[in-house]
């Protein structure tokens, strides 16, 4: 039997939950499905676009499959839907409660301050996982059935970086609202964070003296090794699950500290 903490977190996030996963897989199944009738375009956005502005997404090119996938689905806006998910829903674990007076009778259930945080964040993750996981899916479908020169492996390399590194911000955006309890705290830290690792990233990779800003970001550990046409990483994504693990271990540790507003 689960927790009933994590049962009821998910019936109250059930609508955004299965509304984030529906817009996900759409946008997977859009840019994948219709790859052959998309080359003419993407032909024309490589020959257009600056070899800088390539380069600042982290694209090396749009012909190729992989690079097509890279440029559709993993390079930016793939990523900013699952963050955007991840940070919303991670947003009401803590936070949302907290200022909408809630929280006193969330509290009241016989347990630890630390279960309460555990069982609320489990829930959440669960099904922030479950949404990072749909490209991951449909892709191991969709790929061979359109007829992408690419190993599945490679794909499921890719798929995996995409839940590591929504793991990574899930622990960022637990920790600010367990320290704060305020949800505007959490979507302004790790909005911030997140637009600054991703530019770390996109300026380490164009310029060469700025290289090692690429080792501060997220962003590097999950696609900057380009697994699309090189594989899996292990040591990439477990820097990005351990930051994600570290992070909402400290917000635990604060949450249970804290003088919580009820």
């Amino acid at each position: 039997m689960l927790p009933v903490l994590v049962r009821k977190s998910w019936r109250d996030d059930r609508r955004a939950l299965i509304g984030w996963a529906v817009g996900v897989a759409l946008f997977t199944v859009v840019y994948t499905s219709f790859y052959s009738q998309f080359q003419g375009a993407a032909e024309l956005k490589q020959d257009a676009l600056p070899q800088e502005m390539l380069d600042f997404l982290g694209i090396a090119d749009m012909l190729s499959p992989a690079g097509y996938l890279q440029a559709t689905v993993f390079s930016l806006i793939g990523p900013l839907l699952v963050l955007m998910c991840a940070i919303t829903l991670t947003a009401r674990t803590i936070a949302r409660p907290e200022e909408d007076g809630g929280m006193e009778l969330l509290l009241s259930i016989p347990l630890s301050r630390t279960a309460f945080a555990g069982q609320r964040l489990a829930a959440t993750g669960s099904a922030i996982t479950l949404v990072a996981a749909v490209p991951l899916i449909l892709l191991m479908i969709i790929v061979p059935r359109v007829g992408m020169d690419i190993a599945l492996s490679h794909v499921a390399a890719a798929g995996v970086g995409l839940i590591a590194l929504v793991w990574c911000f899930t622990g960022v955006a637990f920790l600010a609202g367990a320290a704060t309890g305020k949800r505007g705290t959490v979507l302004a830290v790790t909005g911030v964070l997140g637009v600054a690792t991703y530019l770390a990233n996109a300026i380490g990779g164009m310029s060469g003296g700025w290289q090692w800003m690429r080792w501060l970001s997220p962003f590097h550990y999950f696609i900057g090794t380009d697994p699309l046409h090189t594989g899996w990483h292990p040591g990439h994504l477990l820097i990005l699950a351990g930051v994600g693990a570290l992070t909402a271990a400290v917000g635990m540790v604060l949450f249970d500290r804290r003088d919580v507003g009820v």
